[in-house]
């Protein structure tokens, strides 16, 4: 395919894409009733680029780097159906001029895709978007819930004082505790492989229900938001998510967008038993070429040796 750089940007300038675009692209594809939607962030790296001339970027904290690094903060909604296929569903770029917080524009994407016919479950986010404010927006629409929350959340045990959720001795099946200024939860504690717990409550419609939540499927939820994750892996390094030369927001949105739009074909190739993974046509180039490579360069020492 012999595209240009300035088609492509042409391209990008010109269109006038939105997430419901996105949207509209795999609604038939997916099972959108009584699935899971998980919502996280990430940086779309931009360590190079002039802030002062390209469009949304900004500072953001990164857990992979433990520091605030530069780039443009992408938030997703992706929706996992009861089968296991998963694909974003909504998504925003954090724009400082539009003067919304990360939480707004969660509770922004959830309220669109309720209205797009959207009905999940069970809500999973990490610690960032366990405000209370979050939370209590959860309950009144009846979702179940995963939530991370910080170790210093404060909680009771049944006519207790409050106190950090970290002074707790939180058995391996979790423990029903009151959260301030929510109500009754089930929180678990996770200890990952730096020793350094952490900390998640689930809430469930029915109160009765926490009582009987188990471990297991406490794992089954994490293990359903950790799509997320991967998802967030494979923009990067399939559907180059960084990879554009554009400066102003609608075309940077256009081109997050277009990556957005690479994920899902990719997702819903592995629905379609089209290939295995995601990562199965990347490979299959990359030997290849490597293969042309060889051959070429050994048709050529032979040619030199004759």
């Amino acid at each position: 395919m012999n595209i240009s750089h300035d088609s492509a940007n042409r391209f990008l300038l010109r269109e006038q894409y939105e997430p419901e675009d996105l949207f509209e692209e795999i609604k038939a594809s997916i099972n959108l009733i009584g699935g899971t939607l998980s919502a996280d962030d990430t940086i779309v790296e931009k360590l190079y680029s002039d802030s002062s001339k390209v469009e949304l970027i900004g500072y953001f904290w990164s857990g992979k780097h433990k520091k605030p690094i530069k780039g443009i903060n992408l938030i997703s909604l992706y929706y996992t159906a009861p089968n296991g296929d998963s694909v974003p569903i909504n998504y925003r770029l954090y724009n400082k001029e539009e003067g919304k917080t990360k939480n707004e524009y969660l509770r922004e994407m959830i309220k669109e895709v309720l209205e797009w016919g959207v009905m999940p479950k069970t809500i999973t986010t990490d610690s960032w978007y366990s405000s209370k404010d979050n939370l209590k927006f959860f309950r009144e629409r009846k979702f179940n819930f995963l939530v991370g929350i910080a170790k210093n959340r404060q909680v009771k045990v049944m006519d207790g004082k409050f106190c950090k959720v970290e002074q707790l001795d939180i058995p391996e099946d979790g423990m029903i505790v009151y959260l301030k200024e929510f109500g009754w939860v089930k929180v678990f504690q996770r200890v990952f492989k730096n020793e350094i717990p952490r900390y998640y409550v689930i809430h469930q419609t029915e109160e009765s229900q926490l009582e009987v939540f188990t471990r297991s499927q406490f794992r089954s939820l994490c293990s359903i938001h950790w799509g997320i994750e991967c998802y967030h892996r494979a923009l990067k390094q399939l559907c180059g998510l960084s990879k554009f030369l554009v400066r102003t927001s609608q075309a940077i949105a256009n081109h997050i967008f277009c990556s957005l739009r690479a994920f899902c074909q990719l997702e819903l190739m592995r629905i379609q038993e089209t290939i295995e993974n995601w990562y199965e046509i990347q490979r299959e180039l990359y030997l290849k070429v490597a293969r042309e490579f060889i051959i070429k360069r050994a048709q050529e020492q032979k040619a030199l040796a004759s």
